[in-house]
């Protein structure tokens, strides 16, 4: 059983212990209060309730249980296919809707609903993410690809090292821009305080690139569109803080006071690959998650 230990600050201070835990691991609530049932959760060295409130400097003890040999089972779910062939299948994935199994995770996912809708994904990454060669956040919104077999997934995979996949993203954060458009070129690597958290840093990190247009000033925010050049965990939402701009509703990087639009207002509109058979060059795009469009709408109307 892994243990882990968070001193916590501004960023978790003032909230609920049981949510805090959620967002550290991207657990679900039910495996949170699972393991605050079981007596795993403690701060400053005593056992505590779900609805305790965290101060600042408040130690925060977990333990982890070990992982249980798991191999993801097809689920019927209703999937929004753009596109499909026996190479390929490119998703428009909801908001709020994980890619692959995890810990917290074992239902629901997008890989359930995938082997329901098919039995024949690539088996790379093992019976936990079949076919998922990329992914997107949860709480992000729009396109990725899946590939049906080991030959295609080695030619997306390969396409995304050689930065020839493009992805296109539509982000709302806040504060308007000075300047129509940008590059943001900072390595990223994990947050040496929060194992959870991604962060621009010098220490074990990796190129991380990211451009930006920005589409519309509003009052408070902006609406922008990003371009990807690498493909690093949670990179626009790290870039966007770093240049002071975070995301709006984003709750990992974001400010506490924030619009509750259930995570952050990002989604992943146009996706370009080369077709891992015909070697044609295929692009789509999706319309904004309905959440999105309707916090644009009410700016608009401001």
């Amino acid at each position: 059983m892994e243990e882990r230990i968070v001193k916590v600050d501004e960023a978790y201070a003032g909230m609920r212990v049981d949510k805090a835990i959620c967002q550290i691991l991207d657990y679900s609530r039910k495996r949170v209060k699972d393991m605050l049932d079981e007596g795993l959760v403690k701060i400053n060295g005593k056992k505590t309730k779900a609805s305790y409130t965290l101060q600042i400097q408040d130690e925060l003890t977990f333990e982890i249980p070990e992982e249980q040999d798991y191999e993801a089972k097809p689920e019927a779910m209703e999937l929004d296919i753009v596109y499909e062939d026996h190479d390929v299948i490119v998703i428009n994935k909801p908001k709020g809707m994980v890619v692959h199994p995890a810990p917290g995770h074992y239902s629901g996912t997008l890989v359930n609903g995938l082997l329901y809708h098919c039995n024949d994904l690539s088996g790379i990454n093992g019976v936990m993410r079949p076919g998922i060669v990329h992914r997107i956040d949860k709480d992000t919104s729009g396109l990725l690809v899946v590939c049906k077999n080991d030959k295609a997934h080695e030619s997306i995979s390969k396409q995304l090292q050689d930065k020839t996949c493009h992805r296109e993203y539509l982000a709302l954060v806040h504060k308007p821009f000075s300047h129509t458009d940008g590059t943001i070129n900072a390595p990223i690597g994990r947050d040496e305080k929060d194992r959870k958290k991604m962060a621009v840093t010098s220490k074990n990190s990796k190129e991380a690139i990211t451009h930006f247009t920005v589409l519309k000033n509003y009052k408070e925010y902006a609406y922008v569109r990003c371009s990807l050049e690498t493909g690093r965990t949670h990179q626009i939402r790290v870039h966007m803080q770093y240049i002071e701009h975070p995301i709006v509703g984003d709750p990992l990087y974001g400010p506490r006071k924030t619009m509750d639009t259930e995570g952050q207002l990002l989604h992943a509109c146009k996706l370009t690959f080369v077709h891992p058979s015909t070697n044609e060059t295929m692009s789509f795009e999706s319309k904004l998650d309905p959440i999105f469009e309707d916090v644009l709408q009410k700016l608009e109307e401001e």
